[in-house]
């Protein structure tokens, strides 16, 4: 995953939406570059009576700038994006050809973020990839709130490992309390055996005669491991317990471990919601 939501690409998508002076004014614009840090790659002076730079070429210069410096990268991208879904650019149109036309903006910018393994929302909401594939949480605060951090803490692998195994454990837990068996006493291990043992998830559960068992079993075992290993991530290099060191875990790692947790997290709520019919 790229570290920083940018990319040529990216510059180009977001610029598009505000070609031919479309979008918030310049002087918004020019509120969210000084605020990032990247005012001097997009300046704009409505007295002067030099031609000015256009919004699409503003907003382009001032994301190729933040791919050479990239430190508010971040907050600028957010900026851009808090501005054009007040605009409306992310509000679905009532007008058919509107819409169409608001969809030829949007989509390429989805796809943009995409290809650095960022997620742009429908809404407009940009978030690291794998942490949107927990779809089954409505309703579930405690997986909710975790899952809002993990999308704030892209750029600190301590806090993904730890706030990873927190949504894990917290997920595991959900799935008990809906069986009714009491956890109060359960570790970590224990909790997912149960819920495992529970949702029919366990890799002894498959049939390795039926076609493709084998390889469904070592996929659920594999499941587990990166359950496991979040949770022991967590005890050595995550937040809490104490740890004063910095993590040694590189931040690419710690969004692999993130991405493959939520993945963990839905198998286990979609299955649950299959299995009580909902």
């Amino acid at each position: 995953m790229a570290r920083h939501p940018v990319s040529d690409e990216v510059a180009a998508t977001l610029g598009a939406f505000v070609t031919g002076g479309d979008g918030p004014r310049h002087s918004v614009l020019t509120r969210v570059f000084a605020r990032t840090g990247y005012a001097s790659a997009a300046p704009y002076n409505s007295q002067s009576a030099v031609q000015q730079m256009n919004k699409e070429d503003r907003v382009r210069s001032a994301i190729s700038a933040a791919v050479r410096e990239p430190a508010r990268a971040r907050d600028l991208i957010e900026g851009l994006l808090a501005e054009y879904r007040a605009f409306g650019f992310f509000r679905a149109e009532d007008d058919p050809s509107a819409e169409h036309a608001r969809k030829l903006k949007v989509s390429p910018a989805r796809t943009a973020f995409a290809r650095i393994d960022w997620e742009l929302a429908e809404s407009g909401e940009l978030r690291p990839a794998g942490v949107g594939a927990v779809v089954a949480v409505e309703g579930r605060p405690a997986i909710e709130d975790q899952l809002a951090r993990l999308r704030r803490a892209s750029e600190d692998p301590a806090l993904m490992l730890g706030t990873a195994k927190e949504m894990l454990e917290s997920t595991a837990k959900y799935v008990l309390e809906a069986f009714s068996v009491p956890y109060s006493a359960m570790d970590f291990d224990q909790l997912w055996f149960h819920t495992r043992d529970r949702l029919g998830l366990l890799p002894e559960d498959v049939d390795v005669a039926a076609p493709g068992g084998k390889q469904v079993r070592e996929i659920l075992q594999s499941s587990w491991s990166i359950a496991r290993m979040s949770n022991v991530l967590r005890n050595d290099e995550g937040t809490g317990h104490g740890r004063t060191l910095p993590t040694g875990v590189s931040t690419e790692v710690a969004h692999l471990v993130v991405r493959e947790a939520c993945s963990v997290a839905q198998l286990v709520l979609a299955t649950l919601d299959r299995y009580l019919g909902r």
